[in-house]
């Protein structure tokens, strides 16, 4: 489905509870909301104080909990919970998280959300060591670097274990009587506390928080190891320190638009996203619309900037799962077809304009652009509400490879002739910058090419070559 989709596909999702009745049911309905962040896998981890409690399995988080029965089997006030998405290697139940492993000092479970970018070579330096790895996941690392920790208490086996590490990273951990929740020092994933009658709440989105009823707090600081008990909040820092380095892509496409991330509104800031695209490229043209759903409040903004109508122009088919197989897979223009259908009447001798929030390879632009002129659009202008994708990303991305990137090594012009479309236009790296923070602080790194953080050689090859060992987003 990704080349049906053309979309980079995205991180994880995780959450923590701690101080909730039945906290497991409040997990399920927290990873509910988090579905869009991964769907290969689900599972949640649960303490009643004395033992601990997991349930994983493949597929969509309703299908591993569909029976009610479950989610009795996992009791107690705490829990963390995790969908996942991976961007290599195999879809397999044994990577399924959150992990849970048996320390000295009892029983630990862990969520990962991000990418670690030195974990191959530490990977293979503890094998030498004799370490024993039951996972294909770079989440497992974590584990066997806190359990070699000489550190007494759990967060500063935590703080000895990442000081190691390097790359982007919001983690959930599980104890028998307490959580802790924590970011990288870039702050590159998020990761939002919110707090309901004395329980706390810990989640990647805060559409999350609002689904299980929580009333945001703050979100989880860059460097912060934040530890949750019965002594209530504990914040702790990790050694390493660095400039804030946020996903901006987070507010482009992956965060849903009714989350708050990064202390910022996603949808607020795809609005401006949108406007800031009309003003840099304005169209004549009699209506706009979206490539559901993830371009619709960008379309949205740059309609009402241009004063040009926005219209309902593609329906897109909700429910079409991620194994939707065609008997003849190079069938892409089939694929497409079953995701999207255009509204004849809508679209019948107009001059459109097309916002769409990103471009990776241009598949599906490319048939979506054949299918809009079949149903009567005299003119296709495609608008693009974030600059051209010219690299790859280590931080927590699915980006295919630079050669694959319609935008790397390409003219803007070579690209519209590529798509088919009567003009083209991507807001500036200004223009998006400025529609989310005026105060930046955000990663870029897919559209510049310039990396705050450098991975290992190995790193560029694991993510695009090598499926023997699993890098989990």
């Amino acid at each position: 489905m990704k080349d049906q989709l053309d979309k980079p596909a995205c991180n994880c999702g995780i959450v923590a509870i701690f101080g909730q009745e039945d906290a497991a049911i409040s997990a399920y309905q927290a990873l509910y909301a988090l579905q869009h962040r991964g769907q290969e896998s689900s599972g949640i981890v649960s303490s009643d104080g004395t033992s601990v409690y997991r349930h994983t399995g493949m597929g969509l988080v309703n299908t591993v909990f569909s029976d009610i029965k479950v989610l009795r089997s996992l009791p107690g006030d705490l829990a963390i919970g995790h969908n996942r998405y991976s961007t290599t290697g195999s879809t397999i139940l044994s990577n399924a998280q959150p992990l849970l492993v048996n320390f000295k000092e009892g029983p630990v479970a862990l969520s990962h959300n991000g990418n670690f970018v030195n974990t191959r070579s530490i990977r293979e330096e503890l094998v030498q060591d004799g370490a024993i790895f039951q996972t294909s996941s770079d989440t497992e690392v974590v584990l066997h670097l806190m359990a070699r920790s000489r550190e007494i208490d759990m967060a500063s086996k935590m703080r000895d274990a990442l000081d190691r590490l390097k790359g982007a990273y919001s983690l959930a951990l599980l104890t028998r009587d307490r959580v802790f929740a924590v970011r990288d020092p870039r702050g590159w994933r998020p990761l939002s506390l919110g707090e309901k009658q004395g329980a706390y709440f810990v989640a990647s989105e805060t559409c999350a928080l609002d689904l299980i009823g929580a009333n945001y707090v703050r979100e989880i600081e860059p460097g912060e190891i934040l530890e949750i008990g019965a002594d209530g909040l504990v914040s702790h820092r990790l050694s390493e320190t660095a400039e804030r380095r946020a996903c901006i892509f987070e507010h482009v496409y992956f965060s849903r638009p009714d989350s708050k991330i990064f202390d910022e509104n996603v949808d607020r800031a795809r609005r401006k996203l949108g406007k800031n695209l009309a003003i840099e490229h304005p169209a004549d043209a009699d209506i706009v619309i979206s490539v559901p759903d993830s371009s619709n409040t960008a379309a949205l903004g740059y309609a009402s900037r241009s004063g040009i109508k926005f219209e309902i122009g593609l329906i897109r088919n909700h429910y079409v799962g991620r194994t939707f197989i065609h008997p003849d897979q190079s069938d892409r223009d089939f694929n497409v077809r079953v995701k999207f259908n255009p509204v004849e009447g809508v679209l019948r001798d107009k001059r459109v304009v097309v916002v769409d929030d990103s471009i990776v390879r241009g598949t599906t632009l490319r048939h979506l652009t054949k299918m809009l002129r079949k149903a009567g659009a005299r003119e296709v202008h495609l608008r693009v509400s974030s600059p051209p994708i010219i690299s790859p990303c280590y931080y927590g991305m699915d980006f295919p490879t630079t050669a694959e990137l319609v935008a790397s090594g390409q003219t803007i012009e070579q690209i519209r002739m590529h798509l088919g479309v009567d003009s083209l236009g991507y807001l500036s790296l200004e223009g998006m910058i400025k529609a989310v923070s005026e105060d930046g602080g955000f990663c870029t790194a897919c559209f510049t090419g310039n990396y705050p953080l450098v991975p290992e050689k190995s790193a560029t090859k694991l993510l695009h070559e090598d499926a023997a060992l699993e890098t989990v987003y």
